[in-house]
């Protein structure tokens, strides 16, 4: 073992400070005033060679590989002041301690908050397996979020956690663990001093969490970070708000990918279509035509792997990059008759080759595949339908020849969109089986984790070598840190019962404090009987909120999970997914804000109201965006709802528009039909008009904004054409709508961009229960007031102040151009006195 108990010297280097101790070297790098990286050296050489981080301070091996994806920062200043007990690091905004025997480091903010401190003979250790080990003080009060893809409840506290991905479907959504993420960071957020750090174990090994279930008396409270190989490299980040934890996080391994438009609509899906013994391709196409036909908005198909189920010699078999040409009779003119429906497919790729496969000796002769850890021979593994060999993304000829592959297989038929599945990497059992490293050489142990985030990289240079000018939309189901730049996930293969639809909340909630911001899970249920009709409402009015939205399903009753499966209830599922259609200008703006900043979309109570410790524990009620607070039903018949409404706000019903104070728990009646949602304190809610039901082949031409005028507040509407990447070159229309309430609320729209706008009509919906206007003005000209709805509602332009909802209600000619509504509450004087 090798167990760090004492610092014998403390020096400053060129950009780092080093701690030599009586086992192994440690360094102190402070990247950015907010970003600490401790890094403990049990590999002794200090190797940069990461692909998960996009900005360093420092050259790395992996530089040429994320070009145009990386960048590379100043140092960060910081003084050494060292001292016979202890040395300090001060920066500008942090001070570390070195505390020299017995030997901890300890991370102090710039008000004197203790936010890290080893536990003394513990902290940095090798143990006799070899494995590395960082044991960090933690306290009673201590709240821990993220770690990526995690079941369960929402705050890991006293949790065990491992991460090794698997292919885990049909997971038990409150206690099996890992699934199918690999991202080791979280955030932890003290109840009393109400700040939030960020803990990133820069490592691609397997690993586990303890988060203070283990317990001994001989040291104090203390959560455990142990992995199987590599160094301690801890980025710890500060706060002191989880958003900007979140935002500095991103900085590190990269931002939301901007999706083209439509990846935000429903996706349809099931295992059965393309399983069909023929025709699949005329089945999913009256699929769609039915969508059409129930007056169910779609805009893409996520397409299973039975499309390349081909013959073989042991029987139907998968075999990517092949087509089943009785199941697909031409899939060109298969993927050109769905474009012409407004439909995107994203067929499923695989990275395993069962060795019955029709190309395996010429990818082997290429070289292609994961070596034995024995010999040259490629590593066995077992695969779907019989064993397998494994692609090796770390080399960067199997790189170019996957692409090539997959550009002739798949995309020069005909479609953008690609869905990388089961690129966990599970099925390798021997984990010294040996991969290329960029030619330095390394073990499926080491570097498993990340073959799905370059299994993308790959995915994304293919889409845009074949296609001029086009956003990519890959989904994967796998990922490491950073697999957020790349493309769009989802938690796997769920369970279909009432514990999924609770429980997957608390997964996506986890991902969004991971930087994932474009997230979801299988509405409905992906394994298991169908179901129940209650239970299929519930998960829809749950799921449209989700950023990726998927009825996906392979039931084990013959069953096919689709939106009008239960006739009785369709008309609920209907007004649910048009509600989504309806919220797309909110939602893809917020897109676009994870694109920019890495924030999410929904986000947990937690991160939204930091100051209110009565949400710390919440994993069911979510923000979406900054102004709508949803509160869903998932539980089995439940006649009532309780919310609690957070502290220091103002809430209002999305529907009846009654308000709220905050600081309270309230308790509604609820019916099947209901969505409980509430508009918070300042909202601006950016809507559409018009009627939506495609998003490839609709914009929104009008736009309804509500807001909640009690206080100000501001939101950034984004406008491009959702598919290409003219948005990189500045063709796009930010509107920044910057909300001043008062006797005269100002309403202010400033516009940056070069896109023409397709908003032609605004209506605004203004929340004011104290009284009715006295005049409204639109860029300087006083607009007419009507008294009758009618009338209203038949005019261009004015405003009518609805008694019912409390709201003003104004309506007008979008200017298109940077200019004011104004909007007088002023004392009307009308008796003269």
């Amino acid at each position: 073992m090798k167990v760090c108990l004492r610092a014998e010297s403390v020096r400053q280097e060129d950009n780092y400070v080093s701690v030599r101790t009586n086992c192994v070297e440690i360094r102190v790098y402070f990247l950015t005033d907010s970003i600490v990286r401790i890094r403990a050296g049990f590999d002794g050489d200090f190797a940069e060679e990461s692909y998960s981080l996009v900005m360093t301070g420092w050259e790395d091996r992996m530089d040429g590989f994320l070009e145009g994806r990386r960048k590379r920062v100043q140092m960060a200043e910081a003084v050494l002041e060292d001292g016979e007990e202890k040395a300090v690091i001060r920066g500008k905004e942090l001070r570390v301690e070195v505390e020299k025997e017995p030997f901890r480091i300890c991370v102090y903010d710039i008000e004197n908050t203790l936010l890290h401190a080893d536990i003394v003979d513990l902290a940095y250790m090798e143990d006799s397996n070899h494995r590395r080990i960082h044991t960090s003080e933690i306290t009673p009060q201590d709240c821990f979020y993220g770690f990526g893809e995690k079941s369960g409840e929402f705050n890991k506290a006293q949790k065990f956690m491992n991460m090794s991905p698997k292919d885990a479907m049909g997971y038990n959504p409150k206690e099996t663990d890992s699934l199918y993420k690999h991202i080791p960071f979280y955030i932890k957020l003290n109840r009393e001093h109400k700040k939030a750090v960020g803990y990133f174990y820069h490592n691609t090994y397997e690993c586990d969490f303890d988060m203070g279930k283990e317990k001994s008396n001989y040291w104090k409270m203390h959560s455990r970070y142990r992995a199987d190989g590599g160094d301690i490299d801890l980025f710890l980040i500060a706060g002191p708000s989880m958003r900007q934890v979140v935002e500095r996080y991103t900085d590190l391994t990269g931002k939301s990918a901007m999706l083209p438009r439509y990846a935000l609509g429903y996706l349809g899906s099931s295992m059965y279509y393309p399983e069909l013994e023929k025709d699949c391709d005329d089945a999913i196409l009256e699929f769609i035509d039915t969508t059409k036909e129930e007056l169910i908005p779609v805009d893409g198909f996520q397409l299973s792997s039975g499309y390349c189920a081909i013959e073989t010699e042991e029987g139907i078999k998968r075999c990517v990059f092949t087509w089943n040409k009785k199941r697909f009779k031409d899939p060109k003119d298969f993927f050109k008759q769905m474009t012409d429906r407004g439909v995107c497919v994203s067929p499923n790729v695989k990275p395993g080759m069962l060795l019955v496969h029709p190309k395996l000796q010429e990818m082997q002769e290429k070289d292609m595949f994961v070596k034995d850890s024995q010999s040259d021979e490629p590593g066995i593994g077992t695969w779907w339908g019989g064993k397998g060999m494994f692609v090796d993304f770390t080399k960067e000829a199997t790189r170019e020849n996957w692409k090539e592959m997959l550009k002739e297989n798949v995309l020069e038929y005909g479609t953008s969109s690609v869905w990388n599945d089961n690129c966990e990497y599970d099925s390798m059992v021997d984990k010294d089986c040996r991969c290329s490293f960029e030619g330095k050489g390394g073990t499926i142990g080491q570097l498993k984790s990340v073959m799905s985030n370059i299994m993308c990289h790959i995915t994304d240079e293919a889409v845009h070598e074949t296609f001029d000018n086009t956003r990519p939309y890959i989904v994967c189901r796998s990922g490491h840190c950073g697999i957020q730049r790349y493309a769009q996930t989802w938690a796997g293969d769920n369970l279909t019962c009432w514990d999924s639809l609770k429980y997957n909340i608390a997964t996506i909630l986890g991902m969004s404090m991971s930087g994932v911001a474009n997230q979801g899970c299988d509405i409905g249920g992906f394994y298991g009987p169908a179901p129940e009709a209650e239970l299929f409402v519930r998960w829809i009015q749950n799921g449209i909120f989700q950023p990726r939205f998927s009825i996906h399903s392979t039931n084990i009753d013959n069953t096919v999970t689709e939106p009008w499966m239960y006739s009785d209830c369709k008309e609920y599922i209907r007004e649910a997914i048009s509600f989504r259609y309806q919220m797309i200008p909110y939602l893809y703006s917020l897109m676009e804000r994870a694109h920019e900043t890495g924030l999410p979309i929904m986000e947990p109570m937690c991160s939204a109201f930091q100051n209110d410790e009565n949400g710390y524990d919440e994993g069911v009620d979510f923000m979406f965006g900054d102004s709508l607070l949803v509160a869903n039903v998932v539980e089995k018949g439940a006649k009532t709802r309780k919310i609690y409404l957070p502290k220091g706000e103002t809430f209002y019903d999305f529907y009846t528009r009654e308000a709220y104070a905050g600081g309270q728990t309230i308790e509604i009646p609820v019916d099947l039909g209901s969505i409980p949602l509430y508009v918070r304190s300042g909202a601006m809610i950016p809507m559409a008009l018009n009627k939506m039901d495609n998003l490839m082949k609709q914009q929104a031409t009008g736009i309804s904004l509500l807001c909640a005028a009690d206080k100000d507040g501001g939101f950034t509407l984004y406008e491009d054409d959702g598919a290409t990447m003219d948005y990189e070159k500045g063709v796009y229309l930010k509107t920044r709508i910057s909300m001043q309430a008062g006797e005269r609320t100002v309403l202010t729209f400033a516009n940056e961009g070069s896109y023409e706008t397709k908003v032609e009509d605004m209506y605004i919906d203004m929340i004011h229960r104290e009284k009715a206007p006295y005049w409204v003005k639109v860029d300087g000209r006083e607009i007419p007031h009507f008294l009758h709805r009618r009338k209203f509602e038949e005019a261009e332009c004015g405003w009518y102040y609805s008694q019912r909802l409390k709201s003003v209600q104004i309506k007008y000619k979008n200017p298109k151009k940077d200019y004011e509504t104004v909007v007088s509450f002023e004392q009307f004087d009308l008796i003269g006195m």
